[in-house]
C-alpha cells in the first residue's frame, strides 16, 4: 500500500471513529500474534510529520495537545506538547473519555524534544526514527536491518516493531520512562525515572527512580550512590540467576522472584477500576495510580506507602530541609542556612556560606540537631561515640553531616556519613534516639573595623597630643564605618527578600570562569565573561564595574525584579554575588549572542530566515507580555532593544538586562521616574516624565523595525533622508511602498507588510493607542486580525522631537556600546 492510501486509510479511520482491535502483548514477546484487521498499524515507508498541535488536552495536568498519528480504542501514539507547545515529543498517550483527556505513558524523546515539521519515519529498512525540523536526528529504533515488516499500537499501550514472521523486533515497554499501563511488566535492569518537574517532562538523572531486583522492589534519589527509601522486599529463599519483574494488574502489582510463576510471590494491592488507569511516578518521589472517573483522571492510590509518611520522602521539603508533620523550615538560624525561596519551603534551605572541600578541619563545624533523623540510616562505622563519628565526618572531605543513632546511651552507637543531605526530619517515629551535625564552613575573620582598630592603636597613642591629626583620623573611620554598614545594608536586603536565587562567593565565581579570562563582552555598566559551573552547567557572568551610586541600584533592581520571576523568554538570573565591592550576576548562556548581530551585520553567511525572525518578535511579545501583565507586580523593563535580546542554541529570544527596570502595583495607572533606557528606544512620553508599560511597546515596535529591515533605527551610514528608520517608514507607507525596506525576504511580502502594521500600532504618538502585549501575541498568533485602516499620521513624532530625546543629558541612559556578546549582558 502506498504512503498516500496509507494517509487516506488512516483518516477515515480517525473520522469514523473505528473502534481498532489490535494484537496483545505477553509478558517478553508476542508469539503467534494476528496482525490483520482494522488494526493501528502503518507499513514501511510511512512518514509523519509534526504540523503542529491537533486537539487541545482539556485535563487539569501539565499535557496540552497532542497529535495522533495511530489511534486505539484506549491509546494513541503521536505528538504531544505541554506549556506553549513549542516542542513535541513522540510518545504513547492513554485516553481518557475520549482524545481530549489523554495522559502520556510512554515517550521517545523526553531529553531531547522536536518542533513543529519534525518528521517520524518508518523506513524501508525497518528503522523508527525522529528527525527535528532540520533534519537532525533525535531518536531511533536502531533496528534498520532486523526485518521489520511493520508498526503496530497494542491495546495495551505496547509500540511494536513486528517481522514478517509476527515476532516482537523492538517495543517499548521493554523501554519505560515513568510510567507503566496494565499488563505491563518491569524487568530487573529496567527502571522508572522521574521528571524533572511537573511542566519538565525530560529525565532527572538525580531525581527518584523505581526498579525491580532479584529481591524485589526498590525507590531510590539519584545520589551517588543511590540511597533507598522505599524497599518492598522477598523475604523467602528462592534464589534465581534470571531477570524477575513487576507486572500491573488491574488490582495490583504483582512482584515476580522467580520468571513465568504461576503465581506472584508478592502483591502489592491497588484499587480496581473498570475504567483506563496507569501508574506514574512523579518528580516528588510517589509512584502513585490514576484512573479514568467521570471527565477527569483522579488518583486511586499510592503504591509508595511509607512508616513516617510524608516526612520520609527524600524531598519533601528540598535539600537541608527539615519537616516535621509535613511543615518545613530550616536547620539554625539565617547565619546559618536560608530558604531557597520564602513563598515556597518545600524548595529545601541553602548553605549561606557554601562548604568548600580542603585538607584542613579547622575550617569545618557542626550545627547540631537534636532529635532529628534521616530517611535512610546505612552505618558507615558502627560502636562507635557521636565524638568520634563528628570527627571521622571532618575528616572526610564528602562528608555532609554526621547522623549518629544509638540505643539507651549516646557512648555506643551507629554513624553515617553521607555526601549529600536530602531532606531531614524530626525524630517521631522511630524508637531509635538520632542527632544530626551538619558540617558547616567557618567563614574567614574579615572584620576590618577590628583590624582597623589594632592597626591604629599606636598611631593614635603617639599622635594623642595632635588635635588635628587626631580629627582627620576620625574622619576616615566614621567614612570608612559608614561605607562599610551601607554595604552590609544592601547584602543584608538581598538575603531577606523573598525568592532570591543563588548565592555565590567570588572565589566561586574566580573558579567558574578560570579566573575571568574567556571575556564575552561589554554591556550596561560592565563586562561579560564565560563560565562553567561545577555541575557542568555553562553560565555568563556579569561583573559591573565600580561602586557607584549607579551601579548598586542597577543591581539590587536586576536582582529583585528578575532573581523572582521566570520564564521561558525571560534570560535566567542563576545567581549573583555581593561581597565587598564585588558585585557580580551569573545568568544562563546563551550560546547565539544578542539579536543585535544577527540583524545588522551584513557579514552573516546565513542570514536569519523569515520564519525565525518571526518567531523571535513573538518570543519578544511574549516576555514583555508576562512582565507587564502577569507577574506579581507589573514590571516596566525601560530598556528593551536588540541588545538585550539573547538567542539560545534553538535561536529562542529571551529578554535580558533587568538593571533599569521599574516596579510598579498593578493599581497605578503609570509612574513618575527619571528618564532611562537607549536613545532610539525611548517613547514620546518621557519628556513628560509619567509613563506606563507602553513605553516598552513603543520600544518593541522599534525593535519589530529593525529585526524585519535588518537595519539601525538611526544608520549615520545613509543618506540623510534615509537616517532615520521610523521617518523613513512613515514616508513609505504613506507612497505605499514598504517593501522597498525589505532586501532579503520579498518573498515573504504580505506577512512582512502585516508585521510592519503591527509595529506601526505600537509606535503610535498616543501611548493610550497602543495596544496591550497580549493583544500584540493574539494578532501574532492569528487569532485576531491586525488593523488595516491605520492613519500613519498619527505614527510618528518630529525630527525635532528624536533629536530633543536623544540629546536629553540623563544619568539614566545605557551609552550605545557595540554588541559582541555570546551571553548576556
Amino acid at each position: 500500500m502506498s504512503p498516500f492510501l496509507n494517509f487516506i486509510f488512516f483518516t477515515i479511520a480517525i473520522f469514523f471513529s473505528f473502534q481498532f482491535h489490535p494484537i496483545s502483548s505477553q509478558q517478553f514477546v508476542i508469539p503467534n500474534a494476528n496482525f490483520s484487521g482494522n488494526n493501528p498499524i502503518a507499513n514501511l515507508s510511512t512518514a509523519w510529520i509534526n504540523s503542529g498541535s491537533e486537539y487541545r488536552s482539556q485535563t487539569s495536568t501539565e499535557l496540552s495537545a497532542i497529535r495522533p498519528i495511530l489511534f486505539g480504542s484506549t491509546y494513541a501514539c503521536g505528538f504531544s506538547c505541554n506549556g506553549n507547545c513549542e516542542t513535541y515529543l513522540f510518545s504513547v498517550f492513554i485516553l481518557g473519555g475520549d482524545v481530549s483527556f489523554p495522559q502520556v505513558v510512554w515517550s521517545a524523546n523526553r531529553n531531547n524534544p522536536v518542533r513543529v515539521s519534525a518528521t517520524l519515519e518508518l523506513t524501508s529498512k525497518g528503522d523508527l526514527v525522529l528527525r527535528d525540523y532540520d533534519g537532525r536526528l533525535v531518536w531511533s529504533t536502531n533496528t534498520a536491518g532486523m526485518s521489520v515488516a511493520g508498526l503496530n499500537l497494542t491495546e495495551l499501550g505496547n509500540l511494536v516493531l513486528f517481522s514478517a514472521e509476527n515476532s516482537v523486533v523492538w517495543q517499548s515497554f521493554d523501554h519505560p520512562t515513568d510510567a507503566l499501563v496494565p499488563g505491563q511488566i518491569l524487568v530487573s535492569g529496567k527502571k522508572l525515572t522521574s521528571s524533572v518537574s511537573r511542566t519538565n517532562w525530560s529525565s532527572d538523572e538525580g531525581g527518584f527512580t523505581v526498579s525491580m531486583t532479584n529481591k524485589g522492589l526498590i525507590a531510590s534519589i539519584g545520589s551517588d550512590p543511590p540511597e533507598v527509601y522505599y524497599q518492598n522486599l522477598y523475604e523467602g529463599t528462592k534464589q534465581s540467576k534470571e531477570a524477575s519483574y513487576a507486572k500491573f494488574e488491574n488490582g495490583s502489582l504483582d512482584l515476580y522472584i522467580n520468571p513465568y510463576p504461576t503465581y506472584p510471590d508478592m502483591s502489592i494491592p491497588i484499587s480496581q477500576a473498570n475504567s483506563p488507569q496507569y501508574i506514574k511516578l512523579g518528580f516528588d518521589g510517589h509512584l502513585r495510580v490514576f484512573k479514568w472517573e467521570g471527565r477527569q483522571w483522579n488518583e486511586n492510590g499510592d503504591i509508595i506507602k511509607l512508616i513516617a509518611e510524608p516526612c520520609s520522602y527524600p524531598m519533601i521539603c528540598g535539600k537541608y530541609g527539615i519537616c516535621s508533620d509535613g511543615q518545613c523550615s530550616c536547620p539554625g538560624t539565617l547565619e546559618n542556612f536560608r530558604r531557597i525561596n520564602d513563598r515556597q519551603p518545600n524548595l529545601g534551605c541553602s548553605q549561606v556560606v557554601p562548604l568548600t572541600c580542603n585538607n584542613s578541619s579547622s575550617n569545618h563545624s557542626f550545627l547540631d540537631l537534636e532529635d532529628v533523623t534521616y530517611f535512610v540510616f546505612e552505618p558507615d562505622i558502627s560502636d562507635i561515640d557521636m565524638n568520634s563519628c563528628k570527627e571521622a565526618c571532618l575528616k572526610n572531605c564528602s562528608c555532609k553531616a554526621a547522623i549518629f543513632r544509638y540505643g539507651s546511651h549516646p557512648s555506643n552507637g551507629d554513624c553515617y556519613l553521607p555526601s549529600q543531605i536530602f531532606s531531614l526530619m524530626n525524630n517521631e517515629y522511630t524508637y531509635y534516639n538520632s542527632s544530626v551535625s551538619i558540617k558547616i564552613q567557618i567563614a574567614p575573620n574579615e572584620d576590618k573595623e577590628e583590624k582597623m582598630k589594632v592597626s591604629l592603636g599606636p598611631i593614635v597613642g603617639t599622635l594623642a597630643g595632635i588635635f588635628c591629626a587626631s580629627l582627620i583620623i576620625g574622619m576616615i573611620i566614621f567614612v570608612w564605618r559608614r561605607k562599610k554598614k551601607v554595604e552590609e545594608i544592601e547584602e543584608h536586603y538581598l538575603d531577606h527578600v523573598s525568592g532570591m536565587p543563588a548565592r555565590f562567593s567570588y572565589q566561586d565565581l574566580e573558579i567558574a570562569t578560570n579566573f575571568f579570562v574567556n571575556k564575552l563582552g561589554e554591556g550596561g555598566f560592565g563586562s561579560i565573561f564565560e563560565g562553567s559551573l561545577k555541575d557542568g552547567t555553562r553560565i555568563a557572568v556579569k561583573c559591573l564595574d565600580g561602586i557607584g551610586h549607579m551601579i548598586k541600584k542597577s543591581f539590587v533592581a536586576e536582582v529583585e525584579t528578575i532573581g523572582r520571576i521566570h520564564h521561558v523568554n525571560l534570560v535566567r538570573l542563576i545567581g549573583f554575588c555581593a561581597e565587598k565591592s564585588n558585585r557580580l550576576l551569573v545568568y544562563e548562556y546563551m550560546c547565539n549572542g544578542s539579536l543585535d548581530k544577527w540583524i545588522y551585520s551584513r557579514s552573516q553567511e546565513t542570514p536569519l530566515e523569515w520564519s525565525f525572525r518571526r518567531k523571535i518578535i513573538l518570543d519578544i511579545a511574549k516576555g514583555l507580555a508576562y512582565l507587564h501583565e502577569d507577574c506579581w507586580q507589573k514590571i516596566i523593563h525601560l530598556d528593551i532593544k536588540p541588545q538585550n535580546i539573547l538567542l539560545d542554541e534553538n535561536y529562542n529570544a529571551k529578554i535580558a538586562d533587568f538593571g533599569l527596570s521599574k516596579l510598579i502595583d498593578r493599581n497605578q495607572s503609570g509612574v513618575v521616574t527619571t528618564m532611562r533606557g537607549t536613545p532610539g528606544y525611548l517613547a514620546p512620553e518621557w519628556l513628560s516624565a509619567v509613563i506606563t508599560e507602553k513605553v516598552d511597546v513603543y520600544s518593541f515596535g522599534v525593535v519589530v523595525l529593525e529585526i524585519l529591515c535588518g537595519r539601525k533605527n538611526f544608520d549615520q551610514s545613509k543618506p540623510e533622508e534615509e537616517r532615520h528608520l521610523l521617518s523613513l517608514f512613515k514616508r513609505k507607507a504613506e507612497e505605499g511602498r514598504l517593501l522597498d525596506l525589505v532586501e532579503d525576504m520579498q518573498c515573504n511580502g504580505a506577512e512582512i507588510e502585516e508585521m510592519m502594521q503591527i509595529a506601526a500600532l505600537c509606535l503610535q504618538n498616543d501611548c493610550a493607542k497602543r495596544p496591550c502585549m497580549s493583544m500584540v501575541i493574539r494578532v501574532l498568533e492569528g487569532v485576531r486580525d491586525v488593523q488595516t485602516d491605520f492613519d500613519y499620521n498619527n505614527l510618528l513624532i518630529s525630527h525635532n522631537l528624536i533629536n530633543t530625546i536623544q540629546q536629553v543629558d540623563y544619568q539614566g541612559v545605557t551609552s550605545l556600546l557595540p554588541s559582541v556578546l555570546s551571553g548576556p549582558r
